[in-house]
């Protein structure tokens, strides 16, 4: 332990971390080559070769040059799928929770009021919405 000093090991383990940062950052900036949409099939190839070439310089600068479009992308992302997941649960309560039934029974009334149905088939009707 006394061939490498307490200082060293610091040095390390920054350096390794700033590594694995990059590395996050590589990765995070290739997906948004391959998801962005705006860019065409060359524009994407040209990014890349430069991102594997010059990898620290490549996505120091498509930071730089798209990295504002890069964060909207993401929100949008993500504003899309919560929008898809409220969408799923409403489709999926309303199915088999408690607000189907209702509207039903809320439907049967309106039929029942109107004369369209009889007492009877309301009631038949009802008990099948209940049950």
């Amino acid at each position: 332990m006394d061939d490498y000093p307490l200082l060293n090991l610091f040095w390390t383990m920054l350096w390794f971390f700033l590594w694995i940062m990059w590395l996050f950052l590589l990765f995070k900036v290739v997906g948004d080559i391959f998801r962005d949409q705006s860019l065409n099939g060359w524009a994407k190839a040209g990014w890349l070769i430069f991102c594997i070439v010059l990898p620290y310089l490549g996505v120091l600068v498509y930071v730089i040059a798209r990295g504002k479009s890069m964060g909207e992308r993401d929100m949008q992302r993500a504003r899309d799928s919560e929008a898809a997941l409220q969408d799923y649960i409403r489709r999926t309560a309303g199915k088999e929770g408690g607000s189907s039934a209702a509207a039903e029974l809320a439907r049967l009334a309106e039929l029942k009021d109107k004369g369209a149905i009889t007492p009877e088939e309301f009631e038949k009707a009802k008990a099948k919405v209940l049950a």
